[in-house]
């Protein structure tokens, strides 16, 4: 459900008030909330409790209370740390039960970092909470859209740490799930093209010696691996280049290199996934909008994708 003062159970409500994904979706989270965001936005729709996927009826909305918490307890589109701790219990548990085999995916509405981090809670984000309860050490960000698709290197990082943590090994295992997990959401020769991260992918290490060191050899033994990768090039084209066909997905080398094409171009429909897991977890890929929470105005596009994404897994 999210971070309860955001636009998660908005965006989430509105999405089930369609039958098609009503009736494959489970909501974990506190019921007194939601009730409060279902007058707010005025639906009729009623809430099921469940505690098992038997109990499970598509004409309802189906919902495991993981925390008792009303809406009179905290402020809307304001941080706090009710929010930030109900938010892990939410995501714990739907953790719990994919681990299960319970449900098939779990779906993440957006959270806020500093009501995380009151609330106890002191991971930098939902892609690191999920690696940690699942117990995986190699894991990474896809951003996921119609019109791009990148993974990312380094993530949530400062950026001059993110520069030293560029090294061949971390490169290629980034390759390789990459090319793995197109692969399971039916791609079955995906093209990869590895951005560098140096202006113009180091020119031959003019601006930086990564490119030669650390990328271009990953490179090289993702080919020897069969893998239909090429790179290091340069940054300010290959986003582009993927845009219009050439590849079928980018790796970046940090955060704001692939985060910044994905917001330009699919801003409200981009996804973020987590690969590597051991369970199938997408994302929306923005945040809680505290601006604009309560307000009845939150874009449901991107949870509706990232429901769409993880039913793209083949196995």
């Amino acid at each position: 459900m999210g971070d309860p003062a955001g636009i998660g159970c908005e965006i989430i409500l509105k999405t089930l008030e369609k039958e098609k994904y009503r009736a494959k979706s489970i909501v974990f989270g506190s019921r007194g909330v939601l009730e409060f965001y279902k007058d707010l936005l005025a639906l009729k729709r009623e809430i099921k409790v469940i505690k098992d996927p038997t109990e499970f009826d598509a004409d309802f909305i189906n919902l495991v209370e993981v925390v008792s918490l009303s809406a009179g307890e905290f402020e809307v589109g304001k941080v706090a740390a009710v929010c930030g701790d109900a938010a892990y219990q939410y995501i714990d548990r739907a953790i719990k039960w994919a681990l299960e085999k319970k449900i098939k995916a779990v779906v993440t509405a957006p959270l806020n970092k500093e009501s995380l981090h009151l609330g106890g809670h002191k991971y930098d984000g939902h892609t690191e909470i999920f690696a940690t309860l699942t117990k995986t050490e190699k894991y990474r960000m896809l951003l996921w859209s119609d019109k791009l698709k990148v993974v990312h290197v380094t993530t949530h990082v400062a950026l001059r740490e993110a520069c030293d943590l560029i090294k061949k090994d971390r490169v290629l295992n980034t390759i390789t799930l990459l090319d793995r997990t197109l692969k399971r959401m039916g791609l079955k020769e995906p093209k990869i093209a590895v951005a560098g991260l140096n202006p113009h992918a180091g020119e031959a290490g003019l601006f930086g010696r990564e490119e030669i060191l650390e990328i271009k050899p990953a490179v090289q033994a993702a080919q020897k691996l069969s893998l239909d990768v090429v790179g290091p090039l340069s940054p300010d084209v290959v986003f582009l280049k993927a845009s219009q066909g050439s590849f079928d997905a980018v790796v970046a080398m940090y955060h704001d290199q692939g985060h910044i094409p994905m917001k330009l171009l699919a801003f409200e429909s981009g996804v973020n996934l987590t690969i590597g897991l051991p369970i199938i977890r997408s994302s929306v890929d923005h945040g809680t909008a505290f601006d604009i929470a309560g307000q009845g105005i939150a874009s449901e596009d991107s949870l509706i994708g990232a429901i769409e994404a993880v039913e793209l897994f083949q196995s």
